[in-house]
């Protein structure tokens, strides 16, 4: 009997989770997802005119109308998406009820220099991180930055006439440029840096469940974990 006891117990320990995502955050981060992969789509061909495929794609009048109005309707909401996940977080730390886990701090350099000498063989342990790491940081900000710049100069694009009348007539072209460019980068950045993270890495689907399991935490967010819990993630694993 104690010992059916003992595995069940194991069995509930082991299935402890922690709460990574709220469910808003997973319903901003798919809109996310969907306004941005519906942009790059309808914006690389515009980009790549000169290629026989977009020369196809959009070989009449009513077709370039029809991607663009689907480009500007995905790039609205993806603004009120950024002005929404501002506003609430700004109201959120505001009343105290967020944590500002997710600004760049000193404690991120240390980690950098400490990950760098892992991966160079001068340390054998990896960096004990927070609830957020420097390259979860660097994402987070390199995109923050980036829709900001496709964003400003998208609507520059969108509205030329209006906008200069205060400025200079070359912002049109050098936003097209800016705009352009910083697609295809984001695009290869998201690809290559985020999606090696975390789908390749480890498979973290913690974005779509909401949830981390212990040994995650304990893993890749041993710090945060020590916060929730009061106890040292080190030490439970020798425990187990």
């Amino acid at each position: 009997m104690s010992g059916k006891k003992s595995i069940n117990s194991a069995i509930a320990h082991q299935e402890r989770t922690f709460t990574r995502f709220m469910l808003g955050q997973r319903w901003e981060h798919a809109i996310l997802l969907l306004s941005s992969f519906v942009l790059l789509i309808t914006g690389l061909p515009q980009k790549y005119r000169d290629m026989s495929w977009s020369q196809d794609l959009l070989s009449t009048p009513e077709r370039l109308e029809l991607i663009r109005q689907i480009h500007h309707i995905a790039a609205i909401v993806l603004a009120m998406e950024a002005i929404y996940h501002l506003g609430r977080a700004i109201y959120l730390m505001a009343r105290r009820k967020m944590r500002a886990d997710m600004f760049p701090n000193l404690q991120d350099i240390y980690d950098a220099w400490h990950m760098l000498q892992y991966l160079f063989f001068l340390r054998r342990d990896k960096p004990v991180y927070g609830r957020y790491n420097f390259e979860q940081k660097v994402t987070y900000w390199f995109l923050f930055f980036g829709f900001a710049l496709m964003g400003i100069s998208g609507f520059i694009i969108w509205f030329p006439v209006q906008f200069t009348q205060f400025l200079p007539g070359g912002v049109v072209p050098a936003s097209k440029m800016a705009h352009s460019t910083e697609a295809v980068v984001a695009a290869i950045f998201i690809v290559i840096w985020h999606f090696y993270h975390v789908h390749i890495e480890r498979l973290n689907l913690s974005i779509f469940t909401g949830r981390l399991s212990e040994d995650e935490m304990k893993k890749f967010h041993g710090r945060e974990y020590e916060r929730v819990t009061g106890q040292p993630a080190a030490k439970l694993d020798e425990e187990k």
